[in-house]
């Protein structure tokens, strides 16, 4: 048995960007930035964060910069070869649930 679950709750960093890669299907991607404190230090880890089909197109209408965002997904690593032929990879989180808490105060 294994567990690929990631629950996430922090502020959008960009509105959503869209594409539509094929049709009928909607795919949007930003970034998601979690805070943690250590000591004096405040660090941001910043998530790629992914949703299709509806999820997508409810971004797409209401998630924008700042908004407080709760999200449930999986990771998921993708591996591919740049115009240079130099190999790069992205992981992201694939969201299964969300929720909208807001706006950053």
């Amino acid at each position: 048995m294994s567990v690929n679950k990631v629950i996430l709750l922090g502020n959008v960093g960009a509105d959503p960007e869209m594409r539509y890669p094929e049709q009928g299907m909607s795919v949007a991607t930003f970034h998601l930035a979690t805070n943690e404190r250590r000591g004096e230090m405040e660090i941001t880890e910043w998530h790629r964060i992914v949703m299709t089909g509806k999820n997508a197109e409810i971004a797409e209408k209401y998630i924008r910069k700042g908004t407080m965002l709760y999200v449930e997904g999986k990771l998921r690593t993708r591996t591919w070869e740049d115009k240079l032929n130099i190999k790069r990879s992205v992981t992201e989180i694939l969201v299964d649930r969300f929720e909208l808490l807001g706006r950053k105060s």
